[in-house]
């Protein structure tokens, strides 16, 4: 361990943390996810290598996107991945919506939204008249599993960044619903509470946007699918807007 990692690893009071050699699978899921927090403190990004590796993925078609994506190394996410979720649908779809990030069994397939979640998404999707793979297109703003199914942090999102803002220039979306304040927060570049973002039209890079809830919280709030069916009804009729040429 070098001087540096060791300052860090004792500022933060994690050292007996680092020199625990076995223990329950909890403690060891706790490792996992501390190590991962500290090598993104002990690595800060490389402007001129972002700004490089940004430009040749503003380049990229689907299949050197996807190839890009499933070889990313970028952050620390990709040593505990099982594999990269990039997205899936229609690559030319109205409709976007973007999630935060893939979980245990979007990281054992390989696609987004394919537990109880993505099960809850298809409900949303098809109370519009909707469905997967239809004039939809659905991915999340980071591509690989955080663990124990946490947040993803500042870093992680930036480095997946380009991979989503090459998505969208791909698909060229006539509307973007972010799902979750994780997904609203960094696309709107904002802190705001989702309360505050619900309920209003925002603007992606020309793109119109609406925020409402993760499907994945709806399950845990059952009263708040009502507000969620809202927002849906809120998105269908600017759709509508939108295709009349009315927004």
């Amino acid at each position: 361990m070098n001087t540096r990692r060791r300052q860090i690893l004792k500022e933060l009071n994690l050292l007996p943390v680092w020199q625990q050699k076995s223990g329950t699978r909890k403690q060891n899921q706790s490792l996992e996810s501390q190590s991962i927090e500290i090598r993104n403190l002990i690595s800060p990004p490389d402007p001129a290598k972002d700004s490089q590796q940004r430009q040749e993925i503003h380049q990229m078609n689907w299949d050197q996107l996807r190839l890009a994506v499933s070889q990313c190394t970028a952050c620390p996410l990709h040593q505990t991945r099982t594999q990269t979720v990039l997205g899936v649908g229609d690559e030319n779809a109205d409709w976007l919506f973007v999630g935060e990030g893939p979980g245990a069994t979007e990281d054992a397939i390989g696609e987004p939204f394919v537990g109880p979640a993505g099960k809850l998404l298809d409900q949303m999707l098809a109370a519009i008249k909707l469905n997967r793979g239809q004039q939809v297109y659905i991915t999340n703003i980071v591509k690989c599993r955080p663990p124990n199914n946490r947040n993803p942090n500042a870093n992680e999102a930036r480095q997946c960044e380009p991979y989503l803002t090459r998505q969208i220039a791909l698909i060229k979306p006539k509307l973007i619903v972010a799902l979750g304040k994780v997904a609203a927060q960094n696309l709107l570049q904002c802190e705001d509470s989702i309360s505050s973002l619900r309920g209003k039209i925002h603007d992606y890079s020309g793109i119109p946007l609406i925020v409402t809830y993760h499907p994945a919280y709806l399950l845990r709030s059952l009263p708040e699918k009502a507000k969620a069916w809202k927002d849906l009804c809120f998105a269908q009729s600017t759709m509508q807007s939108i295709t009349l040429g009315r927004l």
